[in-house]
């Protein structure tokens, strides 16, 4: 079983100029990219022990989410307990592991002093969502005021929404220009560029989003707000990450992933951690490189390492995450 990891072990990423050329003649075949991604949950069968192991670097990889209208400092609270110990100490023993605890904690900017305080001493980071999270419809001095109160609170991920016009309307400098400021005034934060690909429009305008949104300096570029009524899907997922390995092709750098909404089954963790390895590496199974956006996700992951563990399925209200 490997290790805790800690984050952000790779360079970061400075960006480079936009250039057009790298992505603007671009063709995505979608009826090929559906065929293959269909082919990712069905090619591994992954079972017994082999299972368990992936199911808890899942939860390694998580970023245990609360984003609510109704958040409190309390809850807040409760869901950073749960990311410290996110398993049953009989599934710890079971498991014959010592200690498991998510990558990170993601909240809205007010909530970040709750978490940072709820999280002392533990190595989690606290990512903060922000600049008009999730539709992104605010002037850019507040989306960056935005995150300047995010890092002040102590976030040291903040996850940026695009202006989704600038890509329907083709306009790749002004994204380019956004993303930048914005990656400016993150100063030693990570950012993760979330790019909202259920409102893109097609596979072509998500490959050239990702391309900017790396040009322009992310860290990690992630598919949804979880908001949009298409979140994270397999197809949008592979034209990403195909993106991701061109950029690191040309740059020399890596940039993580972050799928969010919709992964709800411990079978959909597989699924996307078997994306990951097969078109990146097994680099791309830590959580320096690989997050995934839940909050229900993990109660199922929980589940069936019980199962592993005891043979027997718990109620799901045994493994509540605050």
């Amino acid at each position: 079983m490997p290790p805790i990891d800690t984050p952000h072990l790779y360079p970061r990423n400075p960006g480079t100029l936009l250039d057009l050329a790298w992505f603007d003649k671009i063709a995505v075949n979608t009826p090929a990219a559906s065929a293959r991604a269909a082919t990712l949950a069905t090619r591994r069968s992954v079972k017994q022990e082999w299972q368990a192991a992936w199911l808890v670097n899942a939860i390694q990889c998580i970023d245990l989410t609360t984003l609510a209208g109704d958040d409190t400092e309390a809850r807040v609270a409760r869901l950073c307990a749960k990311a410290r110990h996110p398993l049953a100490d009989h599934i710890l023993e079971g498991l014959g592991l010592d200690a498991v605890q998510t990558g990170a904690v993601c909240v809205y900017p007010t909530m970040v002093g709750a978490a940072v305080r709820a999280l002392e001493g533990s190595g989690i980071p606290v990512a903060s969502v922000a600049t008009g999270f999730p539709a992104g419809l605010m002037p850019l001095n507040l989306r960056l005021a935005e995150i300047l109160y995010a890092v002040e609170q102590g976030a040291a991920e903040i996850d940026i929404v695009i202006s989704r016009a600038h890509v329907l309307q083709g306009d790749w400098a002004a994204l380019y220009d956004e993303i930048a400021a914005m990656r400016e005034v993150c100063g030693d934060a990570h950012i993760k560029a979330i790019l909202a690909t259920g409102e893109l429009g097609s596979l072509r305008n998500v490959y050239k989003a990702s391309m900017v949104a790396m040009q322009a300096g992310a860290d990690f570029i992630k598919t949804s707000t979880g908001k949009e009524s298409v979140n994270a899907t397999l197809p949008v997922s592979l034209t990403m990450v195909r993106a991701l390995r061109d950029y690191g092709a040309r740059t020399g750098y890596k940039i993580g992933f972050k799928p969010a909404g919709g992964l709800k089954t411990a079978k959909d963790a597989i699924a996307w951690q078997v994306l990951m390895k097969e078109e990146l590496g097994r680099d791309w199974l830590r959580s320096d490189l690989f997050r995934i956006g839940a909050s229900s996700l993990l109660g199922d992951i929980e589940r069936q390492l019980e199962h592993h563990v005891t043979g027997r399925y718990a109620s799901s209200s045994r493994h509540a995450l605050a």
